[in-house]
């Protein structure tokens, strides 16, 4: 006798399924996402390919809130018997958080949204042979080893590629189904001379885009100056230390101080001391919303999860909110934070901004940074000026390019941070490079003491697919769009 084949029941069935159940169990909330990812690295180190992995996941967390508590329940078994085992067991671990728990947990209203989103792209990376990408990366390494008898001695270069499909259902009503596409390639090399080695490196941003962003003509330019600023660089002098100096930095730099001083400081989990984990909690109290002054009155930082390409942009947040922007300091004040339907409520707003994002089915939802970037001066403006007229009016400074080491304290006050490559400025003009280079101030001293602004035209997309956050840690990603600034009396390097 021949059976028929059982029908697979679909993830919008059993999202249906579980949001049955948690609605029948008497929560005031719940939601579910089915999530499933698939991620692409190569990794090529001098003439061979030293890494390569193709790797998918997927599975189902659930989410209740019942009398005020969060229960939460994962599972990468994505059957009826299994949703109704995960709700049940959420349901339990939220009675048991309510035993400990001081405060009920309230949320701000959202509305219901039924609807589909998938990064735009023009070529799907997935679709491009590994063969070819692998040959790709060996080339780039080649050409950097070309230079080897003038002193570069290693050669590394990377593709990574992702594709994430999430089903969010909850209780209110939502049915949302978000499909986004990343893309992220680059390459470097080490200089040896002097006892002393030097690195130098290019990529082109972690985006959320196609394989168009691994644009081989460009990457094909930038191999001969890569290089060359290597070796420079391992022979140029040691940079200065325990001065206060006048700091030029493009976007590939400032991009992390973003980061770091603004971006960590203002996600409001950290504020009220919800997660302090990798330098947590934050200086920016909500006491002094509406009057901190933390920069300069012609600094503007703005959250955008819309942006296109952006690294952080989707339609919806993990917990259903629409994809918005919004200004966290305005003419230098703080004046909001990153927020979740939680603290969204602490705060005393009507809604949130749309921050909450797990990196997995099995993670539970947070406060992450979205997009947030360095607004450009205005043009015309007093303080606004291109790259090359801050050069150009600078008597004594420091140009740096690119990022490298950094550290901040834990309430995200005290920095130190480096870069990729410094180049001396005297009287207006480049004089050589400069290696070892750093600088520190603490966060709101030196964000009050940028005096120019780089223009519209001069804008870049920077950021990062590796930003950990929690404990457990959860990795997300973010675009920080930014133009040069010119920051003057920085301390460089160490004590004096």
């Amino acid at each position: 006798m021949v059976q028929t084949p059982t029908r697979q029941t679909t993830a919008t069935e059993l999202a249906t399924l579980a949001i049955d159940l948690i609605r029948q169990a008497g929560c005031e909330y719940g939601d579910v996402r089915f999530c499933t990812s698939r991620k692409q690295a190569l990794f090529a180190r001098d003439r061979s390919l030293s890494r390569l992995s193709d790797n998918d996941d997927s599975g189902f967390g659930v989410r209740v809130l019942l009398n005020g508590a969060w229960g939460f329940a994962a599972s990468h078994r994505q059957t009826p018997a299994e949703v109704t085992r995960m709700v049940d067991l959420a349901v339990d671990i939220a009675k048991g958080s309510r035993l400990c728990q001081q405060n009920p947990i309230k949320l701000v209203p959202v509305e219901a949204y039924q609807d589909t989103y998938v990064t735009p792209i023009a070529i799907n990376p997935f679709e491009i042979p590994v063969g070819e990408k692998a040959e790709l990366l060996l080339d780039w390494n080649e050409r950097l080893l070309a230079y080897e008898t003038q002193g570069i001695k290693k050669a590394s270069s990377y593709l990574i590629f992702s594709q994430e499909n999430k089903l969010f259902a909850s209780t209110i009503g939502s049915l949302i189904n978000q499909t986004i596409y990343r893309s992220y390639g680059g390459f470097g090399c080490t200089a040896i001379a002097n006892g002393d080695a030097q690195d130098r490196s290019y990529e082109r941003p972690p985006l959320n885009i196609g394989y168009e962003q691994i644009d081989t003509a460009d990457f094909s330019s930038q191999i001969d100056r890569v290089a060359r600023e290597a070796i420079e660089k391992v022979s140029a002098p040691k940079g200065p230390s325990g001065i206060r100096s006048t700091l030029i930095l493009k976007p590939t730099n400032i991009w992390l101080t973003i980061h770091e001083s603004v971006g960590h400081p203002t996600e409001l989990d950290r504020v009220y001391g919800y997660e302090s984990n990798f330098a947590g909690t934050s200086f920016a109290t909500t006491d002094q919303l509406g009057t901190l002054q933390y920069a300069a009155p012609w600094v503007n930082f703005k959250c955008d999860r819309t942006q296109p390409a952006g690294r952080s942009t989707v339609a919806y947040d993990d917990e259903g909110v629409p994809a918005q922007d919004w200004y966290v300091v305005k003419d230098g004040i703080l004046v909001d934070y990153l927020t979740d339907r939680e603290t969204a409520h602490r705060l005393g707003r009507g809604s949130s901004n749309g921050c909450a994002y797990a990196d997995s089915w099995s993670s539970v939802p947070m406060v992450r940074i979205p997009n947030l970037g360095l607004e450009p001066g205005p043009e015309g403006g007093d303080r606004t000026a291109t790259l090359e007229e801050m050069i150009s009016n600078t008597e004594d400074g420091i140009l740096i390019d690119g990022i490298g080491s950094f550290s901040i304290d834990q309430q995200r006050r005290n920095f130190q941070f480096g870069g990729d490559a410094f180049w001396q400025v005297k009287n207006g003009k480049i004089v050589g490079m400069l290696k070892d280079v750093t600088y520190h101030a603490m966060t709101t001293e030196f964000w009050n003491q940028v005096d120019a602004i780089g223009p519209a035209t001069e804008q870049q997309q920077c950021g990062t697919n590796i930003c950990g956050k929690g404990e457990p840690m959860q990795v997300a990603q973010m675009t920080h769009r930014a133009v040069p600034v010119r920051v003057r009396d920085i301390h460089i390097g160490g004590a004096k």
